[in-house]
This record gives structure tokens, C-alpha cells and sequence, in this order.
């Protein structure tokens, strides 16, 4: 009998933990609905960006992705961006796509421009700096002269002196 109670107890306590892990992980993860509002930016690559990464004024959580899709026309990548509702972004706002560091993640930088007027939903960020591909960027450093580029010599021309004929003095006697 004392066992039955233990065992039961021992299980409650499991359960019990199961369910804080549960409600800390939904709580952490970011995918409660937010209210807020919508607005796009195209970009030429979203590396690393999927649908919840974090989108970031100054390092501070603003909103998120809420949807990526291919323009056909531009094969651009349209990303749609729920904004928090407090957040009033002007309309000359950038938009890139930032590292966390060398080896993190990747979110969605804004830059809020210094204009008056200020997006509403549905409203388009036009200036845009898309993800950089860390690879590319460290081949073109290890074998950028490589690739048919020419060094640029820092040495300086030889400098060539030509001698000037000086008159001979007269000696007067």
C-alpha cells in the first residue's frame, strides 16, 4: 500500500515537472499569437531567416516573420514582418538581415529612419540589406587575388637622376 501511494506521488511530481518544462518552452518560444501589425521588405537572400525569427530595433525584440514567399516577378524574397502595435516605425525605415555573431542565428535588424510619416499595416520598408554569406565572403578573402585579379603593386618607380652639367670655375690670374 505505502508503495502505491510513492509510486503515485513520484508520478505527480513528474507531471508536475513535465508541465512547468511545457509552459517555460510555449512561454520562451515566441509563438504566441502577438497582436501587432504587418508590413513587408524584399530582399535578395534570407539565409538563416525562417517563419518566427525575431525581427530587432537596437537589439530589442519588436515582432516577428510571419511569412516568406518568392516574388515571381522580381525572384525576390518577400518577408511579411508582424510589428508590435506600440512600435511606430517611419516610412524611410531599413531593413537587414543581421548576424547574432559568428556562429548564431540570424534576425531581422531595423533601422528606423527620421521621417514624420509612419507605416501602417500593409505598409512596404523599401530600403533593404540582404543576408551575407559568410562563406562567400571568407573564399573571397582567402582567394580573391586568385580569381584573375591582378596584385597592385605598393612598390615605388626607381628614381632615375640625370646629371647636370655644371661650368667649370675660370680661375683668373
Amino acid at each position: 500500500m505505502k508503495r502505491n501511494l510513492l509510486e503515485t506521488i513520484m508520478g505527480a511530481i513528474v507531471l508536475l515537472v513535465a508541465g512547468f518544462f511545457v509552459a517555460t518552452a510555449y512561454k520562451n518560444s515566441g509563438i504566441e499569437n502577438e497582436d501587432g501589425y504587418v508590413i513587408s521588405a524584399n530582399f535578395d537572400r534570407v539565409d538563416g531567416i525562417t517563419f518566427g525569427t525575431d525581427v530587432k530595433i537596437g537589439g530589442i525584440k519588436v515582432g516577428t516573420v510571419n511569412d516568406m514567399q518568392l516574388d515571381a516577378e522580381t525572384f525576390r524574397a518577400k518577408v511579411s514582418l508582424n510589428i508590435s502595435n506600440n512600435i511606430k516605425l517611419p516610412t524611410d525605415s531599413s531593413a537587414e538581415i543581421a548576424s547574432e555573431g559568428l556562429l548564431g542565428g540570424k534576425f531581422v535588424n531595423i533601422v528606423p529612419g527620421a521621417e514624420e510619416a509612419t507605416l501602417k499595416d500593409g505598409g512596404k520598408i523599401e530600403y533593404t540589406q540582404s543576408s551575407i554569406n559568410l562563406e562567400q565572403l571568407l573564399g573571397k578573402f582567402a582567394f580573391g587575388s586568385a580569381e584573375g585579379e591582378k596584385p597592385t603593386s605598393t612598390a615605388a618607380e626607381p628614381i632615375t637622376e640625370t646629371p647636370v652639367e655644371t661650368p667649370a670655375p675660370q680661375v683668373s690670374e
